[in-house]
């Protein structure tokens, strides 16, 4: 079955106004942590340190690996790969489930170590940040010198997990920087030195460039990452299309287009692989979708926006699926609401489509995410509309949440089957970690479910 419905096209790449252009004498550190949930794992848990362990989203034999250790990736273990395929690289590989909030706390304190030495810090992800260290060139003078002692202050503190740190004119750069020694590394990136580390490299190993990028780049004469950097920007365009193009001669060029501010969300998602055991059962796909919306109730509640755009998509093992684009008549922020109007989108479906049931036991994954959000200050209610009282509500319960946890109080909807909603993967969220000074701005993100 694969059926679309009220499919947005994706965008076509622009340029972002919100995107930096540095001047000339611009220097950024990228910071990326090596094998991250794994390195976690094994500095809390000291028993699995120096030992190959993969993390997992949930405790089975058809589980994928989301994070191998180092250990675990010197025997050729790779993320995604099911424990069957690693125990035949690795027979003593250890499979530990994830800890999501775990990771979370660890990158905030790391976070706060970066902050401590530059105010123009970004998160690009939770293993991943930026420091643009253009006005404090007269600070520090040696950014080698910089680094080592960020990872001499994060030893301090994590003393089993490590970084790679990259130093270049751009965030591309020092990200590439950060690709060409782990684990641990250390290497800058100049103009006097780029073509020295290029030189090394295929046009893959440049991240951004997959097999179809790459064949692209060649039917036109460009085989090597050194080419490409020597390459005009009209032959670019020519090889991705317009403004991709632009944005391939500025990065190896030493110009900035990548290093974009996050104080606008524009699109909030999340979303859960579901074991076989889980899909067994219709009630817990049920109470994963209750899981996922609920998710998003938090984070509009902790960023007091509606959303009035919702999307849904479930995928099969067969590798066919179903998704829908819901345009809402109200701004919504309730997570039972969410629920509502996507269970309303399958039932429609199933009863127009002759379809016996969606949720079944062939589903593999699922997500909801959401867009075009409004300002709780800016909700208009009608005269009869009894969903004030409802977010009224809601904003005493997320406050005795905030006093006393997350989980002092639940809607009934959430307590169907608790189990399932166990944080499971801990890559997004970023924004909402975001640091309002010394504060977490979602601090349910740091809780143990």
């Amino acid at each position: 079955m694969q059926v679309k419905e009220e499919k947005k096209e994706p965008r076509n790449a622009r340029y972002n106004s919100n995107s930096v252009a540095l001047r000339p004498g611009s220097l950024v550190m990228y910071i990326d942590m090596n094998s991250y949930f794994a390195s976690c794992e094994q500095q809390f848990r000291p028993e699995l340190r120096d030992k190959p362990i993969g993390v997992t989203t949930y405790d089975g034999a058809n589980a994928s690996v989301i994070a191998p250790s180092i250990e675990a990736k010197r025997f050729g273990v790779k993320t995604g790969m099911r424990l069957s395929e690693c125990r035949a690289l690795c027979p003593h590989i250890i499979p530990v489930t994830t800890r999501p909030y775990l990771y979370r706390i660890v990158h905030v304190e790391i976070m706060r170590i970066l902050q401590g030495y530059c105010s123009d810090v970004l998160a690009k992800s939770i293993d991943e940040a930026v420091i643009n260290l253009s006005s404090y060139r007269l600070v520090y003078k040696d950014p080698i010198a910089l680094a080592q002692k960020i990872k001499e202050d994060i030893y301090k503190k994590y003393d089993y997990i490590k970084c790679s740190i990259g130093i270049a004119p751009n965030s591309f750069l020092a990200k590439l920087g950060t690709e060409l020694q782990k684990p641990n590394g250390l290497v800058q990136i100049t103009p006097e030195n780029i073509d020295t580390h290029l030189a090394t490299l295929k046009l893959t190993d440049l991240p951004g460039i997959a097999g179809r990028s790459e064949r692209r780049l060649k039917m036109i004469g460009i085989n090597d990452p050194i080419q490409m950097r020597q390459s005009s920007q009209a032959l670019l365009r020519k090889a991705f299309g317009g403004i991709v193009g632009y944005y391939w001669h500025s990065r190896l060029n030493f110009s900035e287009v990548d290093l974009y501010s996050h104080s606008q969300t524009r699109t909030m998602s999340t979303m859960r692989t579901v074991s076989r055991a889980q899909a067994e059962s219709k009630q817990t796909l049920e109470s994963l979708l209750v899981s996922l919306c609920t998710r998003l109730e938090q984070r509009m509640m902790k960023q007091e926006v509606f959303c009035k755009e919702l999307s849904f998509f479930i995928k099969y093992r067969s590798k066919t699926g179903w998704d829908t684009h819901i345009r809402l008549a109200q701004p919504v922020q309730d997570a039972w609401e969410l629920r509502r109007y996507i269970l309303d989108r399958i039932h429609e479906f199933e009863h127009t489509h002759n379809v016996t049931a969606m949720f079944s036991n062939q589903v593999q994954s699922m997500g909801v995410a959401i867009q075009n959000f409004i300002s709780d200050t800016a909700l208009q209610y009608s005269l009869f509309d009894n969903r004030i009282q409802h977010d009224v509500v809601r904003k005493a319960m997320y406050k005795i949440k905030d006093k006393y946890g997350k989980n002092m109080v639940r809607k009934g909807a959430e307590m169907f089957n608790p189990t399932v909603m166990k944080d499971a993967i801990g890559f997004g969220s970023v924004k909402d970690l975001m640091l309002d000074g010394d504060e977490v701005r979602n601090q349910y993100l740091l809780e143990e479910d």
